[in-house]
């Protein structure tokens, strides 16, 4: 009977324990929970699951016209150099226009009077639509889970290994000529897929159903030798010896500064030239790009990779670019910054501003824009070296406890390291090193820091410092439907839509998307350290080559990444009720062959490897691209759309 009464007693002990243990943990969940509640529209909580991709399109080559839209908006400017393209962002090389734009390790050329959209970009998909003109891709790097697609109005061109590809559009979209120097591509089209390997030309002409030629590579014209030139710079790029090749915007490092050995910090990257006054972050200007709001856009010719990765930090007298840990894939961040003043009521000496430096090495970057937990995570530890608990510790200090001010940031007390600007030269994309306020360095030091800008963006700030183009592609091009195997997102709403849906205030957003199970973050096995330049990621990925078909998209997109208005929802939908893209439709199944279609297959390629020179020896071979894949005397003239 007393052992019972003492089994009971400490029962008793062991609950009451419990309770308290737990009663911190709900009263933070409860604070989350209800923060999330009061910035995040109730419609909106199906797509807390959903991180935004930790990778994006730079432009940084344009020669002539070149003209870009914005997601979601109708207006054309003239393309600016290092702004970041995301999903549902148009670009357009007019005449004589030529253009290059990288995803990570893979770049995009358009030749002249040719046009895409970016369908979709994010972690492992690249869906790029190309209504007229020319396209060359080198994809460096292709693992089994990711999806290169090149969709036009008669086709999908699947890329499945590293390789050279080429597509060319005819005019008026009837034709589709897909070239593969090297690597390995499955076009699927009028109920049937076909096989392109390097040494290939393939021509389908017609819709529903496809005429089929099969050549050899045509003689080079002056697209393709300016495309092989571009490759070989990026192959001798010494940068990629000390970053991963999938940070977009490493190929630019070599011609503008040098790399050295700073102690406490590693391998650092310096600039070469820079002006007077000069500071990360502040020769440029702000945009708003969806969904991740107000985003660095640099102006010097280098300015992509140093300003969306890695850390900054001040040692010998000046600013070194530290790239953090070599990883796989490094997540892009929109600007590694802390702000200062900017928030409601703050007044610098000089006006109402805003103002921002840039962190340094293992300071941790608290994203202002809706992620998961685990993001957080990942976005730090591959661009700089801070273990993981430092990164909750700082989360739970900002977001959790709101007590930003409690935590110290080197480069704010380094003289000259800030910027502030007035609120004007923010949201309307201005030039900032032109409309620098002037503020005393001890107002900075003291100025409350906060993570986020508090700033609502307007029409300029989404249009960004572009000029209205003279020139944009034909109404024809931009409303021409291309064929997918893989379904695109819905195309993004524009910002007044955006801001309709927010009340006005979309830049007060929950900022911590509710974790469903634990928190995975980027694990350490996957560092690794570059090859030599021109080396890595040579072996192509052991890919699958059979035929996907057409599936609805089985996430939902967050609603600020969600076109349309319940009015006009409707129409492009699928059976499901899931929103689909205007400008795609599905390619039809593809049928079995019949035994003289077969045989016709077997012709065509027979006759193609007759034609084909015998390989010489590797001496005699250029690199990167083998001769015997160009033989003018076996080859026709290529047909009048290849030249731009």
């Amino acid at each position: 009977m007393k052992t019972s009464k003492q089994l009971w007693s400490w029962l008793g002990v062991f609950v009451v324990l419990a309770l308290l243990l737990q009663a911190p943990v709900r009263a933070n969940s409860q604070d989350q929970d209800q923060d999330r509640a009061q910035a995040l529209p109730e419609q909106d909580n199906q797509g807390d699951q959903q991180d935004p991709p930790g990778r994006v399109a730079r432009l940084n080559y344009s020669q002539g016209s070149v003209s870009f839209q914005p997601a979601g908006e109708g207006d054309w400017v003239t393309a600016v150099p290092n702004r970041p393209m995301v999903t549902g962002d148009n670009l357009w090389a007019d005449e004589n226009s030529r253009a290059e734009a990288h995803i990570g390790s893979t770049a995009l050329r358009l030749g002249a009077k040719s046009g895409i959209t970016f369908l979709n970009i994010d972690d492992r998909t690249v869906q790029i639509r190309v209504a007229q003109g020319s396209l060359i891709v080198r994809v460096r790097h292709v693992d089994d889970d990711d999806t290169y697609e090149v969709d036009t109005p008669n086709l999908a061109f699947t890329l499945l290994q590293p390789g050279e590809y080429r597509i060319d559009v005819s005019e008026d979209g009837s034709q589709t000529i897909t070239t593969v120097w090297q690597g390995r591509g499955e076009v699927t089209g009028g109920g049937f897929s076909y096989t392109v390997v390097g040494g290939q030309s393939a021509t389908f002409t017609g819709s529903d159903h496809l005429d089929y030629d099969l050549e050899q590579v045509p003689n080079e014209d002056d697209f393709d030798q300016w495309s092989f030139e571009r490759d070989q710079r990026e192959d001798n790029a010494d940068s990629a010896n000390y970053v991963s090749r999938e940070m977009t915007g490493y190929e630019d490092l070599d011609d503008s500064g040098d790399w050295s050995y700073v102690a406490g910090y590693g391998e650092c990257w310096r600039p070469r030239v820079v002006v007077a006054g000069w500071a990360p972050y502040r020769f440029g200007h702000w945009a708003w790009i969806g969904p991740w709001g107000w985003t660095w856009v640099g102006d010097e010719p280098w300015g992509f990779a140093p300003y969306h990765y890695g850390r900054w930090a001040f040692a010998r007298g000046g600013w070194f670019w530290v790239p953090g840990p070599v990883v796989v894939r490094p997540v892009w961040a929109p600007a590694l910054v802390a702000f200062v003043g900017g928030g409601p009521g703050f007044h610098f000496s000089g006006g109402v501003g805003v103002g921002w430096f840039p962190l340094g090495p293992g300071e941790v970057f608290v994203p202002g824009y809706r992620v998961s937990r685990a993001y957080v995570n990942n976005v730090n530890i591959t661009n700089t070296t801070v273990n993981v608990t430092k990164v909750t510790n700082v989360y739970n200090t900002v977001i959790v406890h709101k007590t930003v001010n409690n935590i110290t940031y080197v480069n704010q007390r380094v003289n000259n390291s800030a910027t502030v600007v007035s609120h004007d030269t923010f949201v309307n994309a201005r030039p900032v090193g032109q409309n620098i306020m002037q503020v005393d360095a001890r107002e900075i030091a003291a100025a409350p820091v906060s993570h986020v800008a508090a700033v609502e963006p307007v029409r300029q700030s989404v249009v960004g410092a572009g000029r209205p183009a003279a020139v944009k592609p034909p109404a024809a091009v931009m409303s021409r439907q291309v064929v997918a195997v893989k379904a695109p997102p819905a195309p993004p709403r524009g910002l007044d839509q955006k801001q309709a849906q927010a009340g006005g205030h979309l830049n007060q957003q929950s900022l911590v998307r509710t974790q469903i199970g634990p928190v995975r973050s980027y694990q350490p096995s996957q560092a690794v350290r570059s090859a030599p330049a021109g080396t890595q990621n040579a072996q192509p990925a052991n890919k699958p080559g059979g035929f996907r078909p057409f599936t609805p998209p089985q996430t939902q997109r967050p609603e600020n990444e969600r076109q349309g208005t319940p009015e006009n929802r409707g129409q492009n939908e699928n059976e499901e009720g899931q929103e689909t893209h205007p400008l795609v439709k599905p390619a039809p199944q593809v049928q079995q062959r019949s035994p003289e279609q077969e045989q016709q297959q077997e012709r065509k390629f027979n006759t193609w490897e007759q034609q084909r020179p015998a390989t010489p020896p590797p001496a005699e071979r250029q690199a990167p691209r083998p001769p015997e894949q160009r033989q003018p005397e076996q080859k026709q003239e290529p047909q009048p759309q290849k030249k731009n």
